[in-house]
């Protein structure tokens, strides 16, 4: 069972309103992601080190309500797509005393072989990282 990421917001990570800078949010949905593939068994340094990268080729967001220093919140993801040399994950992003809705967002990536210089098919360059992937997209 994957849990959900926990992070308490860190004052650097505030603007001069005091809430958190916008761009701090994508950084905690890459950190989701790396603690997402350490519960699978298969952190985001075995990928690197087979020579695949995660690209990510595209996000969205959408702002609830803001978060500020000292809060913490619970970023929860799900695999929404996946094949061979796609993928998309969906967050939502909650604040983890009273549950109220922070963010929504979805990264979409591709894997990328670092010697070849190109998107490549991880269920052929890592099948033991795409079983494990598309198995949490509930296939």
């Amino acid at each position: 069972m994957i849990i959900p990421y926990r992070r308490k917001v860190q004052y650097y990570e505030n603007d001069s309103m005091g809430v958190v800078y916008h761009a701090n949010y994508i950084h905690w949905f890459e950190e989701a992601r790396v603690d997402y593939m350490e519960q699978l068994g298969f952190g985001y340094e075995k990928s690197v080190a087979a020579g695949i990268d995660i690209i990510l080729a595209g996000l969205t967001c959408e702002f609830k309500s803001m978060a500020s220093f000292g809060e913490t919140v619970i970023i929860h993801m799900s695999i929404s797509s996946i094949n061979a040399v796609r993928m998309t994950v969906e967050y939502r992003v909650v604040d983890a005393e009273d549950g109220k809705l922070r963010m929504t967002g979805e990264t979409r990536h591709c894997f990328f072989h670092r010697q070849k210089g190109r998107p490549v098919s991880l269920q052929k360059e890592l099948p033991e990282l795409y079983d494990l992937l598309f198995k949490q997209n509930g296939r």
